[in-house]
This record gives C-alpha cells, structure tokens and sequence, in this order.
C-alpha cells in the first residue's frame, strides 16, 4: 500500500499547526534560520569556533536547543514517519525522473541538490523567511511581503520546472 495524503487535510493540518505554534510558543513556525544557525555549527570543525563565532550572521543566531531547533527535528521524524508508514521510503541517490532527464552519475545529482540548498537558503535568509515562514505563517498573518515572496516562489518554481523539465514533466 502507498498511502497518498490528502491536500485538503494537509492544508488543515498545517493550519491547526500554524494555531498551535502562535498559541503555545508564541512564534510562528519557520526553518531556515535554524538550519542556517545548524550551518554554522557544521563548519565549526571546518573554519574553527573563532571564525565562526566572529561571523556577523552566525553571532547574531547561533545554534541552540529550542522551539525553533525541535521544529526542525521533528520536521524531519515527521516526514520519515510519513513515508514509512505509506511504505514509500526508498535509498535513492538518483531518482528516475533526474536519470530519464539528466542522467544516472550521482556526483551530478548531489551536486545539483547541494547547489540548489545553498541557493534557496541564501534566498530565504536574504528574504528573511523560507517557505513556512513566509509562505505558511507570514500569509496567514496578511503580511504583504510574505505574500510577495510567496507568488514570487511560485512563479520561480514553474519556471524553473518548465526549464528543467519541459512542458511533459518527463
């Protein structure tokens, strides 16, 4: 069996959360600060707690164990539940619709991946939000700078699937 979540309740789901969140923690839920704050932390044996600990933006959020960190964390459990549970979770370095359009080398795939991680955290940090932050919980408090930022989302993401991928989707 591989379960399909419906859209409607998910859309429901993540407004419940988005209540719970403000009503509980009294913050909205987001993740690339946190992730951005992780990176730090990651290239501490990299660059040396000096360098990092010097460095404007991750002096301003470092890395600590809170609401925002427990978000993240079960960001991931919740979605590794999700896809074992629906008997959909599977190894896969290459998925067939990156190998039917680009190939099977692996190097190229991850490297594509990381490239586009890095890319879309530097936007969302230099927009101030990602898509939960933004998207989710700036549209759902009206923000017009979360809604510019969502519609702009949108519009990159087609255009950027129409780039990679074509009209068919193949």
């Amino acid at each position: 069996m591989n379960a399909t979540w419906r859209p409607y309740w998910v859309g429901a789901g993540i407004g419940v959360l988005s209540w719970v969140a403000f009503a509980v923690m009294n913050q909205p839920i987001g993740i690339s600060t946190t992730v951005s704050a992780a990176s730090g932390a990651c290239l501490t044996p990299l660059l040396g707690a000096e360098a990092v600990a010097s460095n404007a933006y991750w002096k301003k959020t470092p890395l600590k164990l809170d609401y925002p960190t427990v978000f993240v964390l079960g960001t991931f459990l919740g979605a590794l539940a999700s896809v074992i549970w629906g008997r959909a979770f599977r190894w896969q370095v290459v998925p067939p619709v990156w190998r039917s359009r680009f190939g099977g080398r692996a190097w190229v795939r991850l490297a594509a991946a990381f490239l586009g991680g890095v890319v879309v955290l530097y936007g969302a940090r230099l927009a101030g939000g990602c898509t939960s932050g933004h998207g989710i919980s700036g549209t759902l408090q009206l923000a017009l700078s979360s809604w510019v930022f969502f519609l702009s989302l949108f519009a990159s993401g087609v255009a950027t699937a129409l780039a990679l991928f074509g009209r068919t989707g193949k």
